[in-house]
């Protein structure tokens, strides 16, 4: 495979709203180190692909308020490789723009596609599973995603059922992917796994430009229609222009709905490395290994916790101050400088907490 034809797309757009308070609108959680890693999600991403594609190769689609936080952060990328969106416009959008784009410079990429949130570790395999997905997608003219064998029935992750029955959890090989579901309630995410049928849905996909353009064509013409006229307004002045007038009529919508779910095309790729989606407080909670024994997850400060389980408490340790909590149970407790939540450790009802600030009221905190 040569590598000058590999290129890694990083979406980096995305609000953030269930890291809230922590991100906020004007920093969401893309361009903060929530695990408190020493480097933000979207550093940690671009490094990590830099390992397997030219550095040249990598372009990053973002909102249009988050141009300098992303050459804050990563003040190496080549500006003609960060595409700003108007407006936020979901994936599918997002993954068009950056497909015409490359038409444009290289009809024959082979391109990955990847969230800015996710931790990975041994990233040497990693980047093995990466190469073997290029060199697939450039003999075979598929969609491919990655997917991993559920730990645990997260109701949090989509899950792909695969078309090897009940022994594709010990594939090793590519496999036609037969159903997407999109986060399943728990019990329901127990019967997958029982099946040895589903894996989770990473969300990092492979494929060669000119398949996803032809699959995205026939599936989203509400979105590619919309593109009409690219190849003389991309990389030129006015492409700001250009992609404003687009936006502004472009539905909302995911490339797993718009194209994963519906093509025949859809492929799936078993890996092994270790992965975790940080999409949620919930996810974080789940992924961070010093837990004491009764499961709570506590900040570096000098903290009282008696008779509490399951507990996530995160508080910013410039403040020093001490956290003195009894008798709870599977909550979580966000303190910053504007904003103390006490939730129940849950997505679903951290959710309707965040709807409930919407009001105009509260703009200031968001």
């Amino acid at each position: 495979m040569d590598k000058n034809n590999c290129y890694c797309v990083i979406l980096a757009g995305g609000p953030g709203t269930r890291f809230w308070p922590m991100s906020k609108v004007d920093k969401p959680k893309q361009f903060l180190d929530v695990a408190d890693s020493g480097k933000t999600f979207i550093r940690q991403t671009y490094e990590r692909f830099a390992k397997v594609v030219p550095q040249e190769n990598i372009l990053i689609v973002t909102a249009y308020r988050y141009r300098e936080l992303v050459m804050e952060q990563i003040p190496e990328l080549d500006q003609k490789n960060l595409l700003l969106e108007p407006y936020s416009r979901n994936t599918a959008p997002a993954i068009a723009y950056a497909t015409y784009t490359l038409m444009l410079r290289n009809p024959d990429a082979h391109v990955v596609v990847t969230p800015s949130d996710h931790f990975i570790q041994n990233e040497e395999l990693f980047c093995k599973t990466i190469e073997y997905a290029f060199d697939f997608v450039a003999e075979n003219d598929v969609l491919m995603t990655l997917g991993l064998v559920p730990t645990r029935p997260d109701s949090n992750y989509g899950y792909i059922q695969a078309c090897d029955g009940r022994n594709a959890h010990k594939s090793t090989v590519p496999m036609a992917v037969k159903t997407f579901t999109e986060k399943p309630d728990k019990e329901l995410a127990k019967v997958f796994i029982k099946t040895g049928e589903f894996f989770w849905n990473s969300g990092i996909l492979v494929w060669n430009v000119r398949t996803i353009r032809k699959e995205m064509e026939k599936h989203l013409p509400a979105v590619t229609g919309l593109f009409n006229g690219w190849e003389n307004a991309l990389g030129t002045g006015i492409e700001d222009e250009f992609m404003l007038r687009i936006y502004t009529e472009c539905p909302n919508i995911s490339i797993d709905y718009g194209v994963m779910e519906k093509t025949d095309r859809a492929w799936m790729y078993p890996a092994k490395f270790d992965w975790q989606d940080i999409g949620s407080w919930e996810s974080l909670y789940n992924f961070i290994p010093d837990k004491d024994i009764h499961g709570n997850v506590i900040g570096p400060e000098k903290h009282i916790v008696e008779n509490c389980r399951d507990m996530l408490v995160i508080t910013p340790d410039r403040k020093k101050k001490m956290v003195v909590i009894k008798g709870l149970e599977d909550f979580m407790i966000i303190d910053t400088d504007d904003a103390l939540v006490i939730c129940p450790k849950d997505d679903k009802k951290f959710k309707e907490l965040i709807s409930g600030i919407a009001m105009p009221e509260f703009e200031k905190y968001r």
